[in-house]
């Protein structure tokens, strides 16, 4: 009886490096599982699914306790209160959008629990010295560049349109992708913010054809994803190339429309064909289990929750101890390789490498940069039919 329990507390032991037996940690999760940005927020959801179970293997039993923002601010940062202090959990992972994560790490800061957001891109959220605030996916800037960098590598582009919402995500965007323009020598000829949910974009969408741009460069959620691509289809508006900056051109639902999303670029934080540890598994495995392919917010939200509760529960549920752990870890996974680290203004963020992707036949395929991709871009824009 005696051999048979060493037995099992060394097997718990070599399940997780550092901790003698299995470990309970509670970690808080806040993401956009209602309201508008479901569909992009049900991706979170699964892929932090996907880490619960992994963690369980490896001998951590994480207590998630999930809080529904439905994409508000206000109710995100009630939903932080609630974790911080009610519920104490170890840690918090998530919200999803720009608006509520950065909302939520001044409340993260102030009640001291460590924040790990998993996709919002709004720069702001880790460029104001928050110490217990820290975020996986590379941030707004890194979107347009990689956009750029991979359009002026397939042509030699000289105007460019913007049309996006005037959200945090879509202004923070934006902002920092005319600035890189600028820097290349790329015209602006047109720079046309929006109301979100808006019905009709036909308008602005004729007047950005009456500038005839080489690049039409959009920021949107699912939804004006599509309905910007319908009606651009609509008013026969024909540049060099579709630039969409992640989020809603980065989806199923946008793939599905194949007449009128094919040969779209947008940039993405992973992709299932890239060479990270365990990124074309974790794509089979998603797929088998929910049905559908995941998107890159999936991959930023598993291994966002894998790090977490990993850290966490060899800091003993800890806060202050997490928090250090975060800072000076290292890991590599189906996100490369993690390190939160202070540079050009930010502080304990992820310094990722964004990808290019573009539509082809209604699959995602790799394009840009070269030695990540698996297919040949299509450029320029061969028009509609």
């Amino acid at each position: 009886m005696m051999k048979k329990l060493v037995s099992c507390v060394l097997a718990a032991s070599f399940a997780l490096p550092g901790l003698a037996t299995a470990a309970n940690v509670k970690i808080g999760v806040i993401n956009s599982m209602t309201g508008p940005e479901a569909p992009i927020g049900e991706n979170l959801t699964n892929g932090i699914k996907l880490a619960q179970e992994d963690l369980k293997k490896k001998g951590i039993n994480v207590d998630l306790v999930w809080e529904d923002d439905t994409g508000k601010p206000q109710i995100a940062m009630s939903a932080m209160e609630k974790l911080a202090t009610r519920d104490n959990v170890a840690g918090v992972v998530g919200p999803y959008t720009s608006a509520c994560s950065n909302a939520v790490a001044k409340l993260a800061e102030k009640y001291k629990v460590p924040l790990l957001v998993p996709a919002a891109a709004k720069e702001e959220i880790t460029r104001q010295g928050f110490k217990w605030v820290f975020r996986m996916n590379a941030p707004a800037d890194q979107y347009a560049a990689s956009l750029i960098d991979g359009a002026l590598a397939m042509g030699k582009p000289k105007t460019v349109a913007f049309i996006y919402e005037n959200t945090d995500f879509g202004t923070s965007t934006t902002k920092t992708a005319k600035e890189y323009v600028a820097k290349k020598g790329i015209h602006v000829v047109a720079d046309e913010p929006y109301s979100k949910g808006s019905p009709d974009y036909r308008s602005t969408l004729t007047k950005i054809k009456s500038k005839n741009p080489d690049l039409v460069f959009m920021v949107s959620y699912v939804a004006d994803a599509i309905l910007l691509m319908r009606q651009a289809k609509e008013v026969g508006l024909k540049p060099q190339a579709f630039l969409g900056g992640g989020a809603g051109f980065t989806t199923v639902q946008f793939a599905k429309e194949r007449e009128i999303s094919n040969n779209v670029f947008s940039c993405t934080q992973w992709t299932e064909d890239v060479n990270w540890p365990g990124a074309r598994d974790f794509f089979k495995r998603y797929k088998a289990k929910f049905g559908k392919e995941p998107t890159y917010h999936a991959a930023c939200a598993y291994e966002s929750m894998i790090i977490m509760a990993e850290t966490a529960a060899k800091s003993a549920g800890n806060r202050d101890k997490t928090r250090t752990a975060l800072k000076a870890g290292k890991w590599s996974g189906i996100m490369g390789d993690v390190k939160f680290e202070d540079y050009a203004g930010f502080t304990n963020q992820n310094n990722h490498q964004m990808l290019v992707q573009q539509l082809q036949n209604g699959s995602y395929e790799t394009v840009f940069p070269t030695k990540f991709a698996t297919k040949k871009p299509i450029f320029p824009f061969t028009g509609w039919k």
